[in-house]
């Protein structure tokens, strides 16, 4: 069985749905402690490269390229999705991001990636 992928911002309160905690920046979040943070996994090679990061700034405008681009970089890196597509099937993972824009970050296209192998694997 394989539960869902959720996605919240690394500064909202932990909830028991949640299910396992995986931060997917590169970056740790700004102002925050490992405490509140409250994940339970950093996966930080999963997250876009520093160049692509950089370039893309959150500028909605580069949005469309940003994900063909990490979608290209993911395919360098089938061992972190390994790992999270095993998760997945032990139970509900939330995947935790930094950024303030929720429908334009890495972490979207991440969930993306992993529904589409869900149907793959």
């Amino acid at each position: 069985m394989r539960h869902d992928v959720r996605l919240k911002r690394v500064y909202e309160k932990p909830s028991r749905e949640d299910g396992l905690r995986v931060l997917v920046d590169r970056l740790w979040p700004r102002g925050l402690s490992r405490a509140h943070a409250g994940a339970d996994l950093w996966l930080k090679e999963v997250a876009p490269s520093p160049a692509l990061r950089r370039w893309f700034g959150h500028d909605p405008r580069r949005w469309k390229h940003f994900r063909q681009r990490y979608r290209a970089e993911l395919a360098h890196h089938p061992d972190e999705l390994r790992v999270l597509k095993d998760l997945r099937r032990r139970g509900p993972i939330t995947l935790l991001f930094a950024a303030r824009d929720e429908a334009r970050n890495n972490a979207v296209v991440l969930r993306d990636v992993l529904d589409e192998r869900k149907t793959h694997a």
